[in-house]
């Protein structure tokens, strides 16, 4: 199916369209990313993420490599159909089979673009392709123009560019230029180079390549050297108007740039690179955690804006600098990348202000001298501990021994679901008081089922709006932690619970919060009703 320029697309994305100050972001989540081991999606997962993408702003979505399965075809044409505002891009070899498949699979696209790449670098030449400069250029000038009428604009990518003759690759987009390419691509193929390297090549080339004008330079980095995000931003620094990255920075070996990273440090230091995307960076936490949920990887705790402490605070001195002005230690607001709110986490490190704010949120306000002997007794405790959870907290401002359980006590846990259908849980507890019931209860799931028997034995109304599971060591043996957050009385309560049974960590978590809610105001339980939100 030819494809006319003048197709009608409020997102085009032509170079004419591109202004100066905008740098476009080119997705390859689906392509480049879903190459890494561990990190494949089938269709349906595809899709969601593909519908996320275009909610988050993504320019351009590069959708898969329709040559290189059936399910990658469909996968690309499917995307291809539904996602309206943003370009649609399938990657091509310079293989006229490649083309004419990627063509096909983009024929429904609002917006469509080919990418057609083609090793540069005298390594690749002589080893991978045994091609010489001159059939390199020849070959890919005719695949460009190929890929031209099918498709509403085509991007060609130097493979190894980095470590391409800089006069050669110049000669090489200038054909590229001539053929029809809208889009040209340097990328560092193995994560060899250094920003100052990066940004010395870019300028190189806007200043050799001939139109140069007429198109838009991109780049796309691996981290093999873990400087995929640098060695992007110097090349936007140079001139570069389009970015190839991912998110949670996935991809092959050590991954891609990471979309966030990108799209944060634009914005944060906009007076240095006096450039902006169109991303809605409230949608990158939730696009980030979307993903790990498709892949089933976990983002590491660490991770720059979307890991779990990236706006978490333990040391006394930030929690004390946090709590007189958050400009003191975060340069952006946790809400402006999706997350609702700062963590003071409590630990070893953590000093009286940050304890006094917690205890405060839990409802415990302290007299100095009361304050003193919790705090010594908190950092007793943190000595021991990796984590201080509020039931801690809890515990120490009444006075109690935070290891001591109760009042309830787990006594009998037992499971069953069944595929397709609902699942059952039966429970017996025991309270301080003497007495022992045991109830059952039906649910979506044997999470469900758990938390309703729960209610009906102690009397205590809970609505779940979080649940998180999460190994805590390694083996088949490997112990899980469950992390509950329910509403009770108009006020959110945290529990934790560990064990190599992840139904029976998430009963203990459960536990903790009925627990919680009985010591602190066991006026306030009342007659259960029926738990919204858990399903697992």
């Amino acid at each position: 199916m030819m494809k006319t320029q003048d197709q009608p697309n409020s997102e085009s994305s032509d170079v004419s369209d591109v202004a100066a100050d905008r740098v476009r972001i080119f997705d390859t989540t689906l392509r480049d990313g879903e190459q890494a081991p561990g990190f494949a999606m089938d269709r349906r997962a595809k899709l969601r993420m593909a519908h996320a993408l275009e909610a988050l702003g993504v320019d351009i979505i590069e959708a898969g490599f329709p040559q290189a399965s059936p399910d990658d075809f469909a996968a690309v044409a499917e995307i291809a159909r539904v996602v309206r505002n943003s370009t649609i891009c399938g990657l091509a070899r310079c293989q006229p089979g490649d083309i004419d498949t990627t063509g096909r699979a983009l024929e429904a696209a609002h917006h469509s673009r080919i990418h057609v790449f083609l090793s540069t670098s005298p390594l690749h030449r002589e080893h991978k392709l045994g091609m010489s400069k001159s059939q390199v250029i020849d070959t890919a000038v005719a695949a460009i123009e190929r890929a031209r009428g099918l498709c509403h604009e085509v991007e060609f990518s130097a493979e190894d560019a980095l470590r391409t003759e800089p006069e050669y690759l110049a000669e090489v987009f200038s054909a590229a230029i001539a053929a029809g390419a809208t889009t040209l691509n340097a990328p560092d193929t193995v994560g060899y180079t250094t920003p100052a390297e990066m940004a010395e090549l870019f300028a190189y080339l806007r200043q050799h390549v001939k139109g140069a004008e007429r198109v838009v330079f991109s780049t796309h980095c691996h981290d093999d050297l873990g400087m995929a995000v640098a060695n992007s931003l110097a090349a936007v620094s140079a001139g570069a108007r389009q970015v190839e990255c991912t998110i949670n920075g996935i991809g092959e070996r050590a991954g891609n740039a990471s979309l966030e990273e990108i799209v944060m440090a634009l914005r944060v230091r906009a007076p240095h690179f006096g450039v902006g995307t169109r991303i809605d960076s409230r949608k990158l936490y939730p696009t980030s955690r979307l993903l790990t949920q498709l892949t089933g990887q976990a983002v590491p705790r660490n991770k720059a804006i979307v890991g779990d402490n990236a706006f978490a605070h333990e040391s006394g001195i930030h929690q004390h600098g946090m709590l007189k002005h958050r400009g003191t230690y975060e340069i952006m607001r946790p809400q402006d990348v999706g997350i609702a709110e700062t963590k003071l986490v409590l630990g070893k490190h953590s000093g009286r202000h940050a304890l006094r704010q917690r205890l405060q949120a839990l409802g415990h306000e302290l007299d100095d001298s009361l304050m003193d002997g919790v705090f010594a007794r908190f950092k007793a405790l943190a000595d021991k501990k990796q984590e201080i959870h509020d039931e801690d907290l809890e515990a120490l401002a009444l006075g109690q021994d935070p290891d001591a359980a109760g009042p309830w006590h787990l006594v009998h846990l037992n499971t069953a679901s069944h595929l397709g259908g609902s699942a059952s849980a039966s429970v017996r507890l025991s309270h301080d008081d003497g007495r022992e019931i045991g109830e059952a209860a039906i649910g979506d799931g044997p999470v469900d089922a758990v938390l309703r028997a729960f209610q009906r034995a102690t009397g205590t109304a809970l609505e779940l709006t979080q649940f998180q599971v999460r190994a805590v060591s390694e083996g088949g043996d490997a112990q899980g932690q469950a992390q509950l957050t329910a509403r009770h009385a108009a006020r959110d309560w945290r529990g934790n619970g560990v064990s190599t049974d992840i139904v029976e960590a998430t009963a203990l978590a459960a536990l903790a919060i009925v627990n919680r809610i009985e010591r602190q105001a066991p006026q306030a339980t009342v007659a259960a009703p029926q738990v919204q939100g858990a399903s697992a």
